[in-house]
C-alpha cells in the first residue's frame, strides 16, 4: 500500500500542472497563434469567447461577431441618446433579426453609426478594410486623437475602398495591424478572428493610453442683428401681421422668418439672418431690415431662439 503513493503524487501533480495549464491557455487551440497572448487578455477581460473551448483563430469574423466585439471592446452604450421611439436593429441594418442574440449589438452600431453596410448579412464575413473603418469610429467614440500625418504605402492600397483609406491609414500607423511580408494589407479580404482580436486590442491600449485632443472652445458669436424687435398689427379680428426689425452692418445682410411655434397661447416667432454674397461689394452703411408673417388672433407673439442660419457657415443667431 506504502509503494503506491509515490504513483498517486505523481498523477496529482500531473493533473494540477494539466489545470494551471489550461488556465494559462482559456482556448485549446489559440497556444500556436501569434497573437494568443492578445485573445487571452481579451477573454479575461470578458470581451470575446469561444465554444466548447476552442476561439477558432483562423475562422473568418462575421459581422455579427465583428459588432459585438467592438461594441463589448469600447462598451459601447445608448447612454445620452434619445429615441422617439423604441429603437430596434432593423431601423439601421435591413437583415438584422430584431429577436437576434446580437440585435442590441447591431442597435448600438447603428445608433453610433460605426460605418457598416446597411444591407449587411450579420453571418456573413467583414473585409479587413471594413473591419478597419468600423473599429477606428468605435474608438473616435471615447474622443478625438491626434495622428502622425504620414502616408503609409502597401503594395495593394489601390485596392482599398477609398472611403476606407484613412480607417486603413490609422489602424497601420498606429500599429494595430500591420502589413505582410510582400507589403499587402489584404483589404478585400475576409478578417481572420485571430487578427480581429489583435487589432482590438491594440486600439483599447491606444484608448486607455492616450489622452483625446481637448476640443476647441467656441469662439463666442455676435450677431449681425441689432435692436432686434417686433411689432404686431391686427388685419382683422382672426389675423395679426407681425413685423420684426432689426439694423445689420450693411445691405448684403437680411432677415428672415425661419418658423413659427405654437406653444400654448403663445407663437414663438424664430429668426434669423442672411449672409452677403461673398461674390459681391455692399456699401458699409448701417440698414434697417425686416420680415414680416402673419399669426392668428388666438395667441399672443414672442420672439424665439433661432436654430439655425439659412446659408453660410455663420451660427444660429438668437433674438434680442
Amino acid at each position: 500500500m506504502m509503494k503506491k503513493k509515490p504513483l498517486l503524487l505523481l498523477i496529482m501533480s500531473m493533473m494540477l500542472v494539466f489545470a494551471l495549464g489550461q488556465s494559462v491557455w482559456a482556448f485549446s487551440d489559440t497556444t500556436s497563434d501569434p497573437n494568443a497572448a492578445k485573445i487571452e487578455e481579451l477573454k479575461q477581460r470578458g470581451i470575446i469567447s469561444g465554444e466548447n473551448g476552442k476561439f477558432i483563430p483562423q475562422g473568418k469574423l462575421s459581422y455579427s461577431a465583428a459588432v459585438s466585439l467592438l461594441v463589448k471592446g469600447f462598451d459601447l452604450n445608448l447612454d445620452g441618446i434619445n429615441f422617439v421611439k423604441e429603437p430596434k436593429a432593423s431601423d439601421y441594418f435591413t437583415n438584422v433579426n430584431d429577436n437576434a442574440w446580437y440585435a442590441d449589438a447591431f442597435i448600438i452600431a447603428g445608433a453610433l453609426d460605426l460605418g457598416l453596410p446597411r444591407d449587411l448579412q450579420p453571418n456573413g464575413e467583414i473585409t479587413r478594410e471594413q473591419y478597419a473603418h468600423a473599429l477606428m469610429q468605435a474608438v473616435y467614440t471615447t474622443g478625438e486623437y491626434a495622428f502622425i500625418e504620414i502616408f503609409i504605402t502597401h503594395a495593394d492600397e489601390a485596392d482599398v475602398d477609398p472611403a476606407y483609406m484613412d480607417a486603413v491609414q490609422k489602424v497601420l500607423i498606429s500599429k494595430f495591424a500591420a502589413l505582410d511580408s510582400n507589403e499587402n494589407f489584404h483589404p478585400k479580404a475576409a478578417i481572420t478572428r485571430s487578427d480581429a482580436a489583435s487589432w482590438l486590442h491594440g486600439a483599447i491600449e491606444f484608448v486607455e493610453s492616450v489622452e483625446p485632443i481637448e476640443p476647441m472652445p467656441e469662439e463666442p458669436y455676435n450677431s449681425p442683428l441689432g435692436d432686434l424687435k417686433f411689432d404686431v398689427e391686427a388685419v382683422n379680428e382672426d389675423i395679426q401681421q407681425v413685423t420684426v426689425t432689426a439694423t445689420v452692418p450693411h445691405p448684403g445682410y437680411g432677415l428672415r422668418i425661419a418658423s413659427i411655434t405654437f406653444n400654448g397661447e403663445e407663437a414663438e416667432v424664430l429668426v434669423e439672418a442672411t449672409y452677403p454674397d461673398p461674390d459681391m461689394m455692399y456699401p458699409q452703411v448701417i440698414t434697417d431690415v425686416s420680415a414680416t408673417t402673419y399669426v392668428s388672433s388666438d395667441y399672443k407673439v414672442v420672439l424665439a431662439e433661432v436654430l439655425e442660419t439659412i446659408s453660410g457657415e455663420n451660427p444660429a443667431v438668437p433674438a434680442q
